[in-house]
């Protein structure tokens, strides 16, 4: 298979958004019905001081369809390999994952600890295998997709990602962005590798430090869900982003940005 040693995916088949030219590299990985598109607050707001890379993920977007199925360890460890391209020799990142892109990143952390600098998650869970119901929930997606289709599939789902506050054009962005990247199988992978998770066993063994988000009006994951990755964490904060939906980083990216880099400015250096 070709491609890059220990994934089972080509990362030269990634599409990839980038921005900033200075300090640390910062990785943004999506939820499980999005696209690098989701980090263009990040990508505007915090280029001035980080190298802010965000991926489409194996299977969505304009990155190239994965030749076999790809687990959760399949997922990180190809965020992994983003990693070692970007950062150059021994060199880590620092992983800012929401939602799904939150399960991603906390198993490259477990996986790849040298790789990984910090942690930001956002919005996310311990997985879907936490609940039988969530699992099965997670796993009729993938039918309801195929007889949908992208465009009908992300008008049904879109508008709960955001506050019933958030702005019509917000709500039209979020579902324009799944409309573009979601298809299979791709997504049937994503949704199979977060209905076969639970991170709970896996989280005291994050050894870099994490800063946990989640907005006040998530009604997605929620608070909850969040708190339980906290706990767990050995170096972990906690922060309720007010005002926001599931898409904090979306919905009031000044407060988010904000917080990540105040994380930032504790675990690395990052210029003034």
């Amino acid at each position: 298979m070709s491609g890059t040693a220990g994934t089972a995916y080509d990362i030269d088949g990634l599409h990839l958004e980038q921005a900033g030219q200075d300090g640390p590299l910062l990785v943004c990985l999506h939820g499980i019905g999005s696209s690098s598109a989701a980090f263009a607050p990040q990508l505007d707001g915090l280029s001035a001081r980080v190298r802010v890379l965000a991926w489409d993920a194996p299977g969505y977007g304009r990155s190239a369809d994965p030749r076999g199925p790809l687990d959760l360890d399949g997922f990180a460890d190809t965020a992994a390999a983003l990693i070692r391209r970007h950062a150059g020799e021994g060199g880590r990142a620092h992983l800012l994952g929401v939602s799904w892109g939150g399960v991603v990143a906390l198993k490259a952390a477990v996986r790849h600890p040298a790789l990984v600098a910090s942690l930001v998650v956002a919005d996310s869970s311990r997985g879907s295998g936490t609940d039988p119901r969530k699992a099965a929930d997670m796993r009729a997606r993938v039918a309801e997709l195929a007889e949908l289709g992208p465009r009908a599939f992300a008008e049904k789902r879109g508008p709960r990602l955001v506050s019933p506050e958030a702005p019509a054009a917000l709500v039209r962005r979020v579902t324009d962005t799944m409309a573009d990247a979601v298809r299979l199988p791709g997504y049937g992978y994503a949704a199979e590798s977060m209905a076969a998770t639970d991170l709970g066993p896996f989280l005291p063994a994050v050894t870099a430090p994490a800063l946990v988000l989640c907005g006040d009006r998530d009604q997605v994951t929620g608070v909850e869900a969040s708190q339980s990755l906290a706990g767990p964490l050995h170096k972990s904060a906690y922060v309720i982003v007010k005002g926001a939906g599931h898409l904090a980083n979306q919905e009031q990216p000044e407060a988010f940005n904000a917080w990540v880099l105040s994380h930032l400015s504790i675990t690395d250096r990052i210029p003034e």
